[in-house]
């Protein structure tokens, strides 16, 4: 029989609003008895005696039994996470920067307080990945784990491919819709996807990474030339995570825009959609399709988390228990188009191969192979204006 659950939510944003209109459809065996909000100005939909801006309000109260953290602020989540977690309450985040930075401590105090955190809703939305790598694949030997990450910067990549509109409206029209921020670097620039990837790479491959060690290049820098070498090629461009297992001792991680063939699955993934594409060694190729943005979408993974909160369900990480003899490396050789301006930066990215190279008074480009490191050193040097790097599906 499931156990009551008391909540007390820390944020009432877009996810914090769609897992509320989830709720109140529902007879869950749950209620919300307060939320902790920023701006106590700010008008609501719910009685005001329902909001404070003090946490206290949720942490030191003894009824409230499970936390529910949905807010920007990846240092404030931390700090109200491990709180909650060390006063006894399990707790639910969707809040992926936190999250990758800070999991294994995090993992650490739930052993050590007996606590349960889960996160779903912090990578892709209504896909329940997180969720099947722990108890699906729990004992599998993943090749590799890659998709579509993020629904702000696919949902531009499709109206630029689909509609011939112009990246700056597309990214307007996500910033409208609310599937990218005022400030859209995040998501856009590849660190959104990289969040998540580490997150997803720790489940699949039981290793604790820091975001900051493992490369994301986005699409700021897209531009024309590269729109129309793609519609040539009869390819589109996506922005492309990746873990792979490249030996029996090695994993690689990485966020590029990629050019992908009309026979990758990942062609047809449109909009605010994702999809994650998992290559085991037994059970061969799934594919994982859904909302990546939106309120509703986030809110359902949220509410699952905490439905599976009322039956005592954690994750046990068993992947890292065997993970001792896998490491993080960046030693990869990938195929990439790249469009420069400076002569100077195909030198210094010593390519290994040089398959194709194309010049013109505005438009320069070449395609070869590469190795990450390379990629990885010099990523300032590419990441600039008059630069665009996609590898090759």
């Amino acid at each position: 029989m499931s156990k009551k659950l008391t909540l007390g939510l820390f944020g009432f944003g877009v996810v914090g609003q769609g897992l509320y209109d989830i709720i109140k459809t529902k007879e869950l065996n749950l209620s919300i008895k307060k939320f902790v909000i920023k701006h106590a100005e700010k008008k609501r939909s719910l009685p005001s005696e329902l909001f404070t801006t003090n946490a206290g309000a949720i942490l030191n109260d003894p009824e409230i039994n499970t936390v529910v953290e949905l807010i920007d602020d990846a240092e404030a989540a931390f700090q109200v996470v491990s709180t909650a977690l060390k006063s006894g309450k399990n707790v639910v985040s969707a809040n992926k920067k936190m999250i990758a930075y800070h999991l294994k401590e995090l993992v650490n105090i739930q052993q050590e307080y007996g606590t349960s955190l889960l996160y779903e809703g912090s990578v892709c939305g209504s896909i329940p990945i997180i969720r099947n790598l722990e108890e699906y694949y729990d004992n599998e030997l993943l090749h590799s784990v890659t998709g579509i990450f993020n629904g702000s910067s696919n949902y531009i990549l499709s109206k630029i491919f689909n509609e011939d509109m112009s990246y700056d409206k597309a990214l307007r029209q996500a910033q409208d819709l609310g599937f990218a921020e005022t400030d859209p670097t995040l998501d856009v620039g590849g660190f959104d996807p990289k969040f998540k990837l580490t997150i997803v790479a720790s489940h699949a491959y039981g290793l604790y990474l820091n975001p900051d060690e493992i490369l994301n290049i986005g699409i700021t820098h897209l531009a024309n030339p590269d729109i129309h070498y793609a519609r040539e090629k009869n390819l589109k461009i996506k922005l492309v995570p990746t873990a792979r297992e490249i030996n029996d001792r090695q994993v690689i991680l990485y966020v590029l825009p990629k050019l992908i063939k009309p026979s990758n699955i990942l062609y047809g993934v449109e909009n605010e959609n994702n999809g994650v594409l998992v290559k085991a060694a037994f059970a061969d190729e799934q594919f994982f399709y859904g909302k990546g943005a939106g309120g509703h979408p986030t809110g359902s993974a949220v509410l699952s988390d905490i439905t599976a909160l009322r039956y005592d369900y954690r994750y046990e990480y068993k992947k890292h228990l065997g993970a001792a003899n896998l490491s993080y490396s960046d030693d990869w050789e990938i195929t990439v188009y790249l469009r420069y301006e400076d002569e100077s930066l195909i030198e210094k990215l010593g390519f290994i191969e040089l398959l194709e190279r194309h010049y013109a008074l505005d438009f320069k480009y070449v395609i070869g192979r590469i190795n990450l490191s390379k990629i990885w050193q010099h990523r300032d040097l590419i990441n600039r204006e008059g630069n665009f790097i996609a590898e090759f599906s």
